[in-house]
């Protein structure tokens, strides 16, 4: 299981870029965006990994999905 980084890590984490403002709930929606972008991850995996006739998620299923889900999320 991951570690949860503490909010005080993640608001100095975010208000390294001076000139962004960072809002009262950023922390909470940086949080939320990791969550969803982690389920969408593991959705697609396993999609993979079905599509392959495999019953397990192993490494290789999810860096061949990941590739595409971040170049999803980035444009």
């Amino acid at each position: 299981m991951l570690k949860k980084v503490s909010k005080a890590t993640l608001k100095s984490l975010m208000k390294k870029k001076a000139h962004i403002r960072v809002g009262t709930a950023a922390d909470a929606m940086v949080e939320l965006n990791v969550l969803l972008f982690l389920h969408s991850l593991a959705e697609e995996s396993r999609t993979k990994a079905f599509e392959e006739k495999s019953a397990t998620i192993k490494a290789h299923h999810v860096k061949a999905v990941s590739k595409k889900l971040l170049k999803r999320a980035r444009g």
